[in-house]
């Protein structure tokens, strides 16, 4: 415990290796990989991809998976960009002529599954063993069925009764999967899926095919039948069939790609994330706002505090708003953002007696650069709520010191399954602007800007930390809280998960068709009500949610490493099915 957070579960803590992963199976198979020798790469690729298969009304296979790895031998730290492009004949144009300037559900807003070669990649580079190896806990899980827990049976039964008289399943592939029988499992009850099993079955078969030559042709062999072998004509022929616009030549293209860090202060700790081809830098850019408060002499989740960090976040996401996008396509200045002077600029703003009210304009960079060619944002989002909370989540650290932090998602119901795979084409299209002007919008090739964003942490140069967890634009906000509570509280990091947050909404939502509500902060029940008042005085829009609200406030892990100990302590979040493995 500290500062008052009682907390409902231990940290975890070992000295050996740790998995936290989003679902208690998952996690399982982690540990299992570790301790079978398996490096974290490993231990992470085969936890992510069993998510991918207990948690698919949040993830899928292919799906989106960004990847952070921190490789102790050369000590380096690489990001796998595991985000899919638009297929090259995507366009504004397109969406404008046949479907109203709308991103509808379906076919039309898949762009190309990364996660399997974000996953096969890890392995190739960093990890130690063969994909049939890391793959066979989440092969077990699809073909022999897993009981269905309560949040991911909550999860299928929403869709399959609609609000609003929506249709259950609007796909008949996907109906098939998720209602065997015509119903909804009940918990407890095993949910099979044996198409995505085959699919499991097949990649195996390619690698032993080549597995021969080298565990890396054997890796390939079986990326290769992904992409460019039957596999990818299978899907290309689906999504022709259903109006979709991926080709054989979009997949045999594609690669994901290992990049550098994007890296942010807060005191001695540095904070990496991924690029702004995902959201990660506002974790960063918000944290070095805020390095020299007295953010301890504020009081946790003070009406001060609260105020402080919203309108810190807010600051962020509307640079966010503004700039970031693929930087294959857009220049983004992620090193003005992230200078030292321009975050103090950010932090000057901050009136500590009035909120926003809106989302405040984005930074002036005219005394850092000459121009950016993007006009400042005119906001017309839709004012409500909007509900797209996928994704899911799983870090491991292992006796070498080598970490990974892997944000795996795309809920199963964006795109129709594909018959015979059982996986979707990912649905992330709908993270893209329909706005020729706007830093993402849809362009043939471009990638969309990802929620996902797994993270990392150093102190002095020292692994400290490997964060991340599901929620859209949650995400970056729960990240932010739970380090504070960590670093600037005391806090374990299960005390930190657990107590009570708060998520601003007071920016346009990043999924279509991105709703805006100015000035609204969610708090969890937990905060007192003289707090709750304090800060609508303020200023701000104040709705409370469930004490432990869901997806919408996120659902974090951790683990943090005390260098000086050897000891490893994981938190996982009781709000959805998180749990923490290790010895």
């Amino acid at each position: 415990m500290a500062k008052g957070i009682n907390s409902y579960r231990p940290p975890i803590m070992g000295v050996t290796h740790m998995v936290s992963a989003g679902h208690y199976l998952a996690a399982a198979a982690g540990y299992r990989i570790l301790e079978q020798g398996g490096n974290a790469i490993d231990a992470g690729v085969a936890s992510g991809i069993a998510i991918n298969v207990v948690m698919p009304e949040n993830t899928n296979f292919g799906g989106v998976a960004p990847i952070m790895i921190y490789h102790a031998a050369t000590d380096e730290v690489v990001t796998i960009s595991g985000l899919g492009r638009w297929p090259r004949a995507a366009s504004i144009e397109y969406f404008e002529q046949h479907h109203s300037g709308e991103i509808p559900l379906g076919i039309t807003r898949s762009v190309i599954p990364a996660a399997p070669d974000a996953w096969i990649t890890a392995l190739e580079q960093y990890g130690t063993m063969s994909f049939e190896q890391v793959v066979t806990p989440a092969l077990e899980l699809a073909e022999k069925g897993h009981p269905l827990s309560q949040p991911v049976r909550d999860g299928i039964a929403a869709q399959a009764t609609p609000a609003e008289g929506g249709m259950p399943f609007r796909f008949p592939s996907t109906r098939d999967l998720f209602m065997p029988g015509g119903r909804v499992p009940e918990v407890g009850e095993r949910f099979v899926q044996r198409d995505l099993a085959r699919t499991f079955k097949r990649l195996i078969e390619a690698e032993r095919g080549q597995s021969h030559q080298s565990r890396e042709g054997g890796l390939r062999a079986a990326r290769d039948l992904f992409y460019k072998g039957e596999i990818a004509a299978e899907m290309a022929r689906f999504s022709a069939e259903q109006g979709g616009l991926i080709t054989r030549e979009d997949l045999a293209e594609f690669s994901v790609q290992i990049e550098p860090p994007v890296q942010g202060t807060y005191q001695d700790i540095s904070v990496l994330t991924c690029g702004p081809w995902c959201q990660g830098p506002v974790v960063a850019q918000t944290l070095q706002m805020l390095e020299d408060d007295d953010i301890q002499a504020l009081g946790h989740n003070s009406p001060d505090y609260i105020h402080l960090v919203a309108e810190a976040l807010n600051l962020s996401f509307a640079d966010r708003e503004q700039f970031y996008g693929d930087p294959e396509f857009v220049d983004v200045p992620m090193d003005i953002l992230l200078s030292k002077a321009y975050t103090d600029e950010r932090r000057r703003v901050v009136d500590m007696t009035q909120a926003f009210g809106h989302m405040p304009p984005p930074g002036d960079l005219s005394a850092y650069v000459d121009s950016l060619a993007r006009p400042e944002r005119r906001l017309s989002g839709l004012p409500r709520e909007e509900h797209h909370y996928d994704t899911s989540y799983t870090c491991v650290v292992d006796q070498w010191g080598n970490a990974f932090s892997g944000t795996p998602s795309d809920a199963s119901f964006w795109s129709p399954i594909v018959p015979g795979l059982g996986l979707i084409m990912s649905g992330r299209g709908s993270q893209s602007w329909l706005d020729r002007d706007h830093a993402s919008s849809l362009q043939p090739w471009k990638r969309p800007r990802l929620t996902p964003n797994p993270a990392m942490v150093f102190r002095n140069g020292k692994l400290l930390m490997p964060f991340g967890c599901p929620g859209g634009d949650a995400q970056c906000q729960a990240m932010v809280q739970m380090f504070l509570n960590i670093v600037a509280f005391g806090m374990d990091p299960q005390s930190a998960i657990e107590a009570p947050r708060f998520t601003s909404l007071n920016f346009p939502n990043s999924f279509w068709p991105h709703a805006y509500l100015p000035g609204r902060l969610n708090v969890e029940g937990r905060i007192d009500a003289a707090t709750r008042a304090a800060l609508s005085a303020r200023g701000h829009e104040v709705s409370v949610t469930n004490d432990w609200e869901r997806m919408s406030m996120a659902v974090l892990s951790a683990i943090v490493v005390d260098t000086a100990s050897g000891v490893l302590s994981a938190g996982a979040d009781p709000r959805r099915d998180t749990y923490a493995i290790g010895r």
